[in-house]
Formats: C-alpha cells, sequence, structure tokens
C-alpha cells in the first residue's frame, strides 16, 4: 500500500486533460485545475482533489449528481456557490453539502474574488453516475473502471434526451 497520507501543500495541480478541457466560448469562463489525491492514497470508496479557479471563472457548468454525494471546503479566496436558484458567498473554511437531487440541488462555484479560489471536493464514488445540466437540458452517464491492466478509465456520455436512439435501432 502506499503513503496514506499527503499535504495539500504537496498536491500537484494539473489543467483539465485535453479531452476533457473547456473549448470555445466555455474556455473563457471555466479554467479550472486540480489536484488529484484520492487515486495516489489509494482510496477506494471516496474521491477527493483539489480544484482551484482563477479570478472570475467557473470550476464547472451548473450540474446536480443523481447517485453521489458531494462535500467542498474551501480552502482559500472567496467566491460564489450556485445552488437551485440561491446564490451563497464561501470564504476559507466553509463546508459545502452537495447531496445527490434534481435541478433544485445544482450546484456551481464562481470565483468572485482577487485571487485564486481553492477548494477540497470529497465525493461518494458511486459508479456508473447519472449527472443533469438543467441550465442546457444535458446530461451525463459517467462510468469508472480499471482495464485489464489496472489503469483507471472513464467512459462518458453527454446528450440530450431527444438525441436518443431507438433500442431496436440498427439491430
Amino acid at each position: 500500500m502506499s503513503r496514506p497520507i499527503i499535504n495539500i501543500a504537496d498536491v500537484e495541480m494539473q489543467p483539465f486533460p485535453s479531452a476533457f478541457a473547456p473549448t470555445g466560448a466555455a474556455a473563457e469562463r471555466y479554467a479550472p485545475r486540480m489536484g488529484q489525491i484520492a487515486r495516489k492514497l489509494g482510496a477506494q470508496k471516496l474521491g477527493y482533489n483539489v480544484t482551484a479557479v482563477p479570478p472570475g471563472k467557473r470550476a464547472f457548468p451548473t450540474h446536480n449528481h443523481q447517485i453521489n454525494e458531494e462535500m467542498f471546503f474551501i480552502l482559500e479566496g472567496e467566491g460564489e456557490l450556485h445552488v437551485g436558484d440561491a446564490v451563497h458567498p464561501v470564504r476559507p473554511g466553509d463546508v459545502v453539502a452537495c447531496p445527490p437531487g434534481g435541478p433544485e440541488t445544482a450546484h456551481q462555484f464562481v470565483n468572485t474574488g482577487s485571487v485564486e479560489l481553492k477548494y477540497l471536493a470529497v465525493s461518494t464514488k458511486i459508479s456508473p453516475e447519472i449527472v443533469d445540466y438543467p441550465k442546457t437540458g444535458k446530461f451525463g452517464v459517467l462510468h469508472e473502471f480499471a482495464d485489464a491492466n489496472g489503469k483507471p478509465q472513464m467512459f462518458r456520455f453527454v446528450g440530450r434526451a431527444n438525441q436518443r436512439a431507438d433500442y431496436w435501432e440498427g439491430e
């Protein structure tokens, strides 16, 4: 087993992998960097990372989880947490709960401050997961699994209900 301890100051922050990085107009609004923790420590049932958001940017699109629950602990900076139709200021030391549910639990962090907003994100890791994006009418199906060599893989499908194929199409 690897060492089960890491100091947040030692977490290496990385931009999103190119396959998942914001493109086009979204690149103007979203610029999260993430530092992986859970995999490095050998965690199995919880995922955790440090997420950093530059001033004026957002971490991710407004979304809600159908399966997994998230918790966030604000480490540095200030900003807003949008949940459903409500907006809440956040600052260092704040603990945020985002349980699974419908559009009323849809959430998004926005850095409204002048320095980087940094938080610890903790989530259950039940897979597959369904994520809704209520502002754009999209949904995502996500599945994390290990390939034959044990390397983590991610299946991700994002679409809209009206783009679905008939079950028997092409059969």
